[in-house]
């Protein structure tokens, strides 16, 4: 097909378009009314960003939503923003805007193909079935070339598909890889079943674990759909506060972010909340996929032995389990998650830097850094609190 009869437009707002057209794109496996694989590239997700505050002016998260259309037909979208500096993004890029910058560049504005604050691996060059090649390759040309055009630095995309890192490279981006960790289901019928493939040394310690978390004197609920009211977000907002302003000064979303998701996405979250005499003291908010629960946010009011890991990696596979869900993905770093039966996992992403010199040294990096991934993530794998062939671990 004649790629010139395609046209790339940038928008401003996810207002421009419908929710029709952009989920064709976005999610075409829940046209039957099913859920999406993930629900973070969703209309109603991004527009919840964006009518609550959490990206647009003042946040360094500028949309510049990219779209190809073929007849007039949305055929591809990408959720692209320009960005002022490299927060909320998880795959760090400040040690090559310092060098950038040193050696006399203008690092930002660059652009960024991802979902705010979101470290959850999914589709970020959206196309619509049967278009898929000439779709993604319309998505990259067009950021490629509206970067060039404004002398931005830089194209990112971020926690894209292995399937998109491998086709973006062969369209001549850097790849870069990085690692999570990830609880995959075994097809366990409950976590009892989940504890009998660990060793037993793991078994008894997370049995511990979760004999103390429940000692806080409460109870611990898992809410989602019409379970959820305005007052459990009024106590997560507390929680979420706190956590946001150790982890990064100040919280990325807004308050608004969360009143309008109790609106328009309370099917797609799944709140953990411990209380205590009708009182929220901690809570973790997941949300749910097709095939994957997402852990995404946690705070508290008070600390309790190992109340964290319960509500966060402990209920999560409850959930996943009860759900017949595939995996959980426990959000960002976190080497504790080993030990819980998170296992590391190759995340990806793709990168153009317009300068050619500076290009040039990125591209080494990346291929040491990806090598040293690699290494890591088989010695994690090897210390994986699992079951061995060593009939004393069967113990």
């Amino acid at each position: 097909m004649d790629q010139a009869q395609i046209e790339i437009q940038v928008l401003g707002a996810l207002s421009q378009i419908s929710a029709a057209d952009w989920d064709a794109c976005a999610c075409p496996e829940a046209a039957d009314g099913g859920r999406p694989l993930d629900p973070f590239t969703t209309h109603r997700f991004l527009r919840t960003l964006e009518e609550s505050g959490s990206v647009g002016r003042g946040t360094g998260w500028q949309p510049q939503y990219l779209t190809a259309f073929l007849d007039g037909m949305l055929i591809a979208a990408a959720p692209m923003y320009a960005k002022s500096h490299s927060q909320g993004e998880y795959i760090f890029d400040h040690s090559w805007a310092h060098a950038y910058e040193s050696a006399g560049g203008r690092y930002y504005p660059k652009l960024q193909i991802a979902v705010p604050f979101t470290p959850a691996t999914g589709r970020r060059f959206l196309v619509r079935p049967g278009y898929e090649r000439i779709g993604m390759s319309a998505l990259v040309q067009g950021a490629v070339q509206l970067a060039a055009d404004n002398q931005v630095s830089s194209v990112h995309a971020t926690f894209c598909t292995e399937d998109e890192a491998l086709a973006g490279g062969q369209m001549g981006l850097m790849l870069r890889s990085s690692q999570q960790f990830h609880w995959l289901n075994d097809k366990y019928t409950d976590f009892d079943a989940f504890l009998t493939a660990l060793s037993s040394r793991k078994r008894k310690n997370i049995r511990k674990e979760r004999a103390q978390a429940c000692g806080f004197g409460g109870e611990i609920r898992t809410l989602t759909g019409d379970q959820l009211r305005p007052e459990h977000w009024e106590a997560f907002w507390r929680f979420y506060q706190d956590t946001g302003a150790r982890k990064w000064g100040s919280p990325y979303l807004t308050r608004q972010f969360f009143d309008i998701a109790q609106q328009t996405m309370m099917d797609d979250m799944a709140l953990v909340l411990a209380e205590r005499d009708g009182y929220a003291i901690a809570g973790a908010l997941n949300f749910i996929g097709r095939e994957t629960l997402f852990g995404r946010y946690w705070g508290c009011s008070e600390h309790h032995a190992c109340l964290h890991f319960e509500l966060c990696y402990y209920r999560a596979i409850d959930f996943a389990i009860a759900h017949g869900l595939a995996r959980v993905e426990a959000g960002a770093q976190g080497e504790h998650k080993l030990a819980r039966g998170y296992l590391p996992t190759r995340t990806h992403s793709l990168h153009w830097v317009g300068d050619p010199g500076f290009a040039d040294a990125v591209k080494k990096y990346l291929d040491a850094e990806g090598r040293a991934v690699g290494e890591e993530i088989e010695i994690l794998t090897d210390y994986g609190p699992f079951r061995k062939s060593n009939p004393e671990e069967q113990q």
